[in-house]
């Protein structure tokens, strides 16, 4: 079994977001990589890309073996597993969201921009308010985890927003969503409304980001879906 995180908005450098719970699952014998989203300015992709490359980019990384593969998809990363993920041995929803073919980020956002993000339309992209950082997405984390995690914050193409996904992979592979009920970026009201769309439901006393704050849980839980 290998595993696929696919990281959430508005960052990059996927693997260092993903290092603690992959250091657990490597104890295990489990490997894992995050791939490059493009529409977070990763990779090599020259101009401007968008949901059609992200979910190229993790597609790419699937098809490159044919070991089972359980998919960790968080927060905006559950957009682009919607797509990319059809097939995988399982899929694990961090936070995330959970969309039908149709749907798109801007699906699920409040009428109002929340204040930790902030909306460029003149430039075309989207990010986290860095003086927010702390007290929205990583309360429960250690300094120096909230201080990584300020580093590598990211814009992102503002188009990701709008575009709708053409498949739910989810319908067709077994999922698990993981509920994080002190997140203050994503509600917990609306995670366990996503998560009524899963197979299996689990919750974390955590934040939005478990596997920085909790990463043996998390490890835990990927490690038990793939068995």
């Amino acid at each position: 079994m290998r595993v696929i995180f696919v990281h959430g908005a508005c960052v990059r450098d996927g693997a260092w977001w993903w290092h603690a719970a992959a250091a657990e699952l490597e104890k295990r014998g489990i490997g894992s990589v995050a791939p490059a989203l493009p529409s977070c300015g990763e990779g090599d992709q020259e101009g401007p890309a968008g949901l059609t490359e992200d979910v190229a980019a993790v597609r790419a990384v699937l098809d490159g073996s044919d070991e089972p593969a359980v998919v960790v998809a968080h927060s905006y990363g559950g957009i682009v597993v919607s797509e990319a993920a059809a097939g995988v041995h399982h899929l694990v929803l961090v936070s995330s969201y959970l969309p039908e073919p149709g749907e798109s980020l801007s699906t699920f956002g409040p009428a109002t921009p929340p204040p930790f993000l902030d909306f460029d339309p003149v430039g075309g992209t989207f990010g986290a308010v860095p003086e927010l950082f702390a007290e929205t997405f990583a309360q429960d984390c250690p300094p120096e985890i909230v201080r990584g995690g300020l580093a590598r914050l990211a814009r992102q193409n503002l188009a990701v927003t709008q575009q709708p996904v053409q498949l739910a992979a989810w319908r067709d592979v077994p999922t698990t969503y993981v509920v994080c009920s002190e997140d203050r970026g994503t509600p917990a009201a609306a995670q366990r409304s996503f998560a009524r769309r899963a197979d299996t439901v689990i919750e974390l006393r955590a934040g939005h980001h478990p596997f920085l704050s909790q990463p043996g849980a998390v490890a835990d839980i990927v490690a038990g879906v793939g068995a």
